[in-house]
């Protein structure tokens, strides 16, 4: 039987899925499909593309590869336009002439970016945030540029701002509307977002319209708006929202929406029933869907339809949960409370960072929406709870605080990705039939391979599925050890194990291969090493850089140095408890002045010098060690620093002497290698001016003595610290500390912050306190005793690193830089980043990019002076 011919105008990643849906259902034996996509690459996801700013490849994102399409028999034709449709002789034409026959049509053209229209928004470095090209062109111009801004304020205006900002430049973001994501989120939590983008350095304008864009004095453009002063920068993008691309259906005479979009029916055919339209280009009932889900829908009912189906499309979820510059936001259904039906509960805690906002019916049994900025860990329920309209508790407001009455649901039939239309009996079914490693899970249902909302989620209905099954759920720590961090810390202490060689080969997968036989068992991975060098580090306290632990370091470690974003490292002496002598002070600021290092004062009241080069590091280090300093150990998983407040020594409040108190922990916990990073602090009153509960562990002076706080987190998910004893003498504070943080070491996960080790202990606070207080484990002399080797065995990392030239050689730039330099040829070869003053200090540079300039005629001379001027 001859096949019909079916043509897709699209290859996003709608007019993918319709194919992939196609190849399922077995269409070829039905159809010969031809796919034309006007950009040069394969369909990729683009609801990931920011992701090319923070290191990924282009590769990555890529849903499938040419060779697919082959094998399946369909033709794909990349980089080819359509000019042309004629409904009547059923054909389309292509940029070059050339005509395609077709039996069914789906367009699949999707949406283009809205450029205002501005005078002066096609000028040159002014860009649209749309395709892998888009990308490309911008981070080539921000390359030699110093400021930036983006024109819109939605969901992908805030992406392509945390772009900007990762590209290192000054960024801003322009909206037209008074608040942020004006579509998806309100006035209050609008304000919240603002707050947390503001912190990050972006600046926000609110209330903006742009009038016209022309040439700058300090920057290439200038942004001139209605009632509001201009503002310069140097790189515009344009992210003011989409509009459906449906100037090919308008050609060829189909129905278009009065505002725009390609008519569809329930059966998403078009005015023509030869002609179908998914994605972000048709137009439902006056709607046009612009996320991924909606449009995944639309093409399974297309797939159906032109097989004989009867499938048919019902609207979609528009629920969102993202991450937008580093802040969690998620709105759900009905988020901004539109309609009568509606009740409002709020939660606002702008201390922690975090607004909520549930929006029910009158009745209060049924959830239409929710607002969670600053903390998503609700989400999934409350998702599930919206789309399977699950009944509330007899009080809705308890969900601000707590949804685990919801994540107890087990509903076969509850929705868990809306991308691929996955249910939770899907999911459980496919675990059941064998499919039990997340990712063979995620390839098999396609759940959490959409936006990736879900994901979270999927994980855990497997683990909920494998233990049901009566099955152990994996916690490996990677694919070369089937051990959790806990379990190869105990068998590292146990065995006295004190190299990586040795653990591997003992416990390793395939531990009882010949190391030449798997090579790439025997070097391990970026997970594992590190992870093992910090329980060496933690059980033997042995320096970083020996030769048997050297190559497990990160880069960080490895250099004992935070590498910084031009390449350069910051160095961060030890200033026990914030108290620095007028002499050591003095030192700080020679060598600051010596190397002409950036130099600030941190909120844990130590000093960061910035700036300086790999070689420089020994000389530097050697001036301070001379002058008594050490490290800080600001490059490690161990103790950063013990905060305090000036105490009974000075305030006329302070009842103990907490600066005292906070030089002897912080010597005494020096050196100490954790899975995370630590901060301490102590109060000297009840004041809390050194903010002791919002630390790993926090100590606050009574009358009566020292309250013991712990496991608190003043970083991205704030947690107030909980207090765990109270009223201690000195000498009942520092062993209660020992047997926390070495309890805390010997069971919590890799890279495991304190909060959120004492929420994953069984019974918490209390389990906690019967360990470390009541001894209910009979391990208090173990875990004191180990703290002792760890305070007996300290060095300064820095100090037996000057003194031992091996590993001083880790600091030449160039293998034979000692040969160089004898010779002059090592300034020539070594070639610094460039750098330029801003208020009195050196700081990277942000160079204009003066081929940018070439449209400016009047000021290209001016311009080009300037920039070398300051640089």
């Amino acid at each position: 039987m001859q096949r019909e011919k079916l043509l897709v105008v699209g290859n996003g990643m709608v007019g993918h899925h319709l194919i992939e849906q196609l190849v399922a259902k077995n269409a070829l034996q039905r159809y010969q499909i031809v796919v034309l996509g006007e950009e040069r690459f394969v369909a990729y996801d683009r609801v990931h593309m920011s992701s090319l700013f923070s290191g990924s490849d282009h590769h990555a994102l890529l849903l499938s590869s040419e060779a697919w399409y082959q094998e399946n028999g369909i033709e794909l034709l990349l980089g080819e336009s359509v000019v042309a449709i004629d409904c009547e002789k059923k054909r389309v034409t292509l940029a070059g002439d050339s005509q395609l026959a077709y039996d069914k049509l789906v367009l699949a053209t999707g949406s283009y970016p809205f450029v205002p229209p501005v005078t002066g928004s096609d000028r040159n470095n002014c860009f649209v945030y749309r395709t892998l090209d888009d990308l490309s062109a911008i981070k080539t111009a921000c390359t030699g540029a110093r400021s930036g801004a983006v024109v819109g304020g939605g969901l992908l205006g805030l992406e392509a701002a945390n772009a900007l900002r990762l590209l290192g430049l000054e960024t801003h973001v322009v909206e037209f509307a008074p608040r942020l994501m004006p579509v998806q989120i309100d006035d209050a939590g609008s304000a919240l977002l603002r707050s947390k983008v503001s912190e990050l350095g972006v600046q926000v304008h609110t209330n903006r319209a742009t009038t016209s864009i022309s040439d700058g004095e300090t920057a290439y453009h200038r942004m001139n708006f209605k009632d509001h002063d201009p503002l310069e920068v140097d790189v515009i993008v344009f992210s003011a929202g989409i509009r459906p691309q449906d100037s090919l259906a308008r050609q060829g005479g189909l129905v278009v929406g009065e505002r725009g979009g390609i008519v569809i029916n329930d059966a998403c055919q078009t005015s023509d029933p030869n002609i179908y339209a998914i994605g972000e280009c048709a137009l439902w009932q006056q709607r046009i869907f612009g996320l991924v889900a909606p449009g995944y829908s639309m093409a399974r009912i297309v797939a159906d339809q032109i097989l004989g189906g009867d499938a048919t499309f019902g609207g979609a979820d528009m629920s969102t949960k993202l991450k937008l510059l580093g802040v969690d936001v998620a709105a759900i259904g009905n988020s901004l409370g539109q309609g009568d039906d509606c009740q409002e509960m709020v939660l606002q805690d702008m201390r922690a960072g975090v607004y909520k906002k549930l929006v029910v019916n009158e009745t209060g049994d049924q959830l239409l929406g929710a607002i969670l900025i600053g903390d998503n860990q609700d989400y999934d329920a409350l998702l599930q709870c919206y789309l399977n309209q699950m009944p509330l508790p007899a009080h809705p407001a308890e969900l601000l605080f707590d949804c685990s009455v919801l994540k107890g649901k087990q509903d076969p039939g509850a929705m868990i990705c809306s991308c691929h239309n996955v249910t939770r009996g899907d999911i459980a079914a496919a675990v059941q039939a064998g499919m039990h490693e997340l990712s063979e899970l995620k390839s098999c249902t396609k759940a959490g391979t959409g936006c990736g909302g879900c994901s979270t989620m999927v994980k855990t209905i497997l683990d909920e599925e494998l233990a049901a099954l009566g099955m152990e759920v994996n916690q490996h720590l990677c694919e070369h050890f089937a051990y959790t961090r806990q379990e190869l810390f105990h068998l590292a202490r146990v065995e006295k194990i004190r190299s990586f060689e040795t653990l591997i080969s003992r416990y390793g997968q395939g531990s009882n291969l010949n190391h030449h036989q798997n090579t790439s068992h025997a070097l391990g991975c970026d997970i594992c090493k590190p992870a093992a060098a910090s329980i060496f580090a933690s059980l033997w306290n042995e320096h970083v850089l020996e030769p048997q632990h050297q190559p497990l370091q990160d880069t960080n470690d490895a250099f004992l140095a935070n590498m910084q974003k031009d390449g350069s490292y910051s160095v961060v002496p030890r200033i026990p408890g914030g108290e620095i002598t007028p002499d050591k002070l003095i030192v700080l600021g020679e060598v600051a002045k010596k190397y002409d290092l950036y130099t600030k004062i941190t909120g844990g009241q130590r000093v960061d010098l910035f700036g300086a080069q790999l070689e420089q590091l020994p000389d530097i280090w050697q001036a301070l060690i001379d002058a008594g300093f050490e490290t800080g150990h600001a490059y490690g998983k161990s103790l950063r620093t013990v905060k305090s407040c000036v105490g009974s020594t000075w305030c006329r409040y302070g009842v103990d002497d907490s600066i005292g108190l906070a030089i002897m922990l912080e010597n005494r916990y020096k050196g100490l290698r954790s899975p995370h990073k630590l901060k301490f602090a102590v109060s000297g009153c009840t004041r809390e001016c050194a903010e002791a509960q919002s630390k790993d562990i926090g100590v606050i002076a009574t009358d009566k003595g020292w309250n013991l706080y712990v496991c608190g987190n003043g970083g991205m998910r704030p947690r107030h610290a909980d207090l765990l004893a109270s009223d201690l003498s000195t000498e009942d504070l520092v062993r209660l500390i020992d047997r926390v943080l070495m309890f805390y070491i010997r069971t919590a996960d890799r890279l495991q912050r304190t909060s959120v080790w004492l929420e994953s202990l069984d019974g918490g606070l209390d389990y906690l306190r019967r360990v470390v207080v009541d001894d209910s484990l009979g391990i208090h002399a173990e875990l004191e005793q180990q703290m002792a080797h760890v305070v007996d065995t300290y060095q300064c990392e820095w100090k037996t690193t000057l003194s031992t030239p091996d590993k001083l050689a880790r600091f030449r730039r160039f293998v034979n830089a000692e040969s160089q330099e004898a010779d002059g040829q090592s300034q020539a070869l070594i070639s610094p980043p460039a750098y330029q003053r801003e208020r009195g200090q050196r700081i990277p540079v942000r160079q204009l990019d003066l081929k940018t300039k070439a449209g400016s005629k009047a000021a290209d001379s001016a311009v080009a002076a300037a920039a070398r001027e300051e640089v």
